[in-house]
């Protein structure tokens, strides 16, 4: 098998493996079948051997990791696209969780992660962003690895309290900046944020396996939570699609990808995206195709994705669009304009006149020409189309084959230990000899006022002395007594 069935048009509409490195869009309004459509596609891929990842935003794509339920309605569409090999299935699958709480814990570190993701993330502005990428500069420059918050934040008051110093090295670093950037880390660390730094941190070749069939293991990454936080969640995507850019070699192009990677809400990358970061993501789809990855962003509407980028995505499946509104109208023009035409359908009308489950789609087709729009009836997926129960996740937790790696945090010698210890290895230098002195004098009065007292307390030979006394004095007493009544009473006998 080198293709994977879309659905039925006119005729049969297949996306080639070989030009499934070639990227992709799908889009449309909410309630229109895109989860479909994205369950059919990483169903295929993984059919194919082709590893996936996706981010499962309302936690309906982890149905994929159960079989389906054939119903009447479903069998009427099987055989109406003509399906010949159609059964339920379920699909290999790895659950991933940045909280730890749906699946294996997702981590990087901070030095991994950089500090113009880290400073999207905390929302910085261009001077708090230039006082982040001092304190990287010198963490790499002094050996210190910056791992997780607390090696970051420890980072940062040795920059504070070295800020003179530093400046004249590295440009000028104000207080007030180092501390906006650590109360974002405070905001991002109550918002859970901090979970994703930490070790073991992830490893790309664990998202780019096999199952011992030989078909693609599909990782979805629980996104429910995360998605709040939109600019972690699209920083996330975005480190991972980097990492992936800047590891995997060239292959040039294959029989197949090496991995599928879908982003949904793709619109929050770009929303008040700088345009370096911009640039940085066009060149990441631009090139990445040739080391094996393809890209396909999950969205809304067509134009929440640039237009440098929407050019580069040959296979586009397109679901319905209501023109409601100015926007809406302005969605479906862009959508229309980037299909190549066909004679046979009016594709901005065609647009909003969809129904659920039915999309318009171009794939690449021989020697990579886009095929003409097909108005296209899209195959229902072999898995279960809807969320699973918690205890169906967890048995597919359970026998995972990475669970044993990231599930155990490991906190290894960074630089909030090596700064430590640096601070305290000053202080005791920096101790002046009369400080000891003093240490010893304050020492010797405590034995003195132990031993003699205090105003407000006695001292232990205060309190032996007139112990002894009373003692003494009793038996003094007792004898003086013994002799006077002995006189006494001797003497009236007289």
């Amino acid at each position: 098998m080198d293709r994977i069935l879309v659905g039925k048009g006119d005729q049969q509409v297949n996306l080639l493996a070989k030009y499934g490195n070639r990227h992709g869009l799908i889009a449309g309004a909410t309630g229109t079948g895109k989860t479909i459509s994205l369950m059919v596609l990483a169903e295929g891929f993984s059919r194919l051997g082709v590893p996936v990842f996706i981010a499962d935003v309302k936690s309906d794509v982890a149905g994929l990791a159960m079989a389906g339920v054939a119903n009447e309605k479903l069998q009427q569409r099987v055989a109406q696209i003509g399906i010949e090999d159609y059964a339920s299935e379920a699909s290999p699958v790895v659950f991933w969780d940045v909280f730890g709480t749906s699946g294996h814990r997702v981590r990087t570190t901070v030095s991994e992660i950089g500090p113009s993701l880290l400073a999207r993330i905390l929302e910085l502005n261009d001077t708090q962003t230039g006082t982040l990428e001092i304190a990287f500069k010198l963490a790499d420059d002094q050996g210190l690895l910056l791992l997780d918050l607390d090696d970051l934040r420890a980072l940062l008051t040795f920059v504070a309290e070295e800020r003179k110093e530093i400046s004249k090295v590295y440009g000028l670093v104000s207080s007030p900046s180092v501390a906006a950037i650590q109360r974002a880390l405070l905001g991002l660390e109550r918002e859970g944020g901090g979970s994703l730094f930490g070790e073991p941190a992830l490893e790309l070749t664990d998202l780019m396996r096999t199952d011992l069939s030989g078909r693609g293991i599909i990782n979805i990454l629980s996104s429910d939570q995360l998605v709040l936080k939109p600019r972690l969640y699209s920083s996330l995507l975005l480190w991972l699609l980097s990492e992936l850019f800047e590891n995997l070699p060239e292959v040039g192009d294959l029989d197949k990808p090496k991995l599928a990677f879908f982003f949904d809400e793709a619109h929050l990358l770009f929303d008040d995206a700088p345009a370096v970061l911009r640039q940085r993501v066009e060149q990441v789809v631009r090139i990445i195709r040739s080391k094996g990855v393809g890209v396909y962003f999950c969205s809304q509407f067509p134009d929440d994705v640039p237009n440098e980028i929407l050019g580069q995505l040959g296979n586009r499946i397109q679901h319905a669009l209501r023109a409601y509104t100015p926007r809406d109208q302005k969605a479906v023009k862009t959508a229309a304009e980037t299909f190549v035409a066909n004679p046979k359908l009016d594709v901005a009308g065609v647009i909003s006149q969809l129904g659920v489950g039915e999309a318009l789609v171009s794939t690449l087709q021989e020697k990579g020409v886009p095929m003409p729009v097909e108005r296209t009836l899209i195959c229902p997926p072999r898995c279960r189309m809807g969320a699973i129960t918690p205890e169906e996740r967890a048995a597919v937790i359970a026998r995972s084959p990475v669970g044993a790696r990231y599930d155990t945090p490991v906190n290894r010698e960074s630089a909030y230990e090596i700064l430590g210890r640096r601070t305290s290895e000053k202080a005791e230098e920096s101790r002046p000899p009369e400080a000891e002195a003093e240490k010893a004098a304050e020492r010797g009065g405590m034995i003195k006022d132990l031993l003699w007292g205090t105003k407000r307390r006695q001292g232990m030979v205060e309190t032996f002395a007139k112990q002894a006394a009373r003692t003494v004095g009793s038996k003094v007493g007792q004898t003086i007594l013994r002799g006077v009544l002995g006189g006494i009473l001797g003497g009236s006998r007289r």
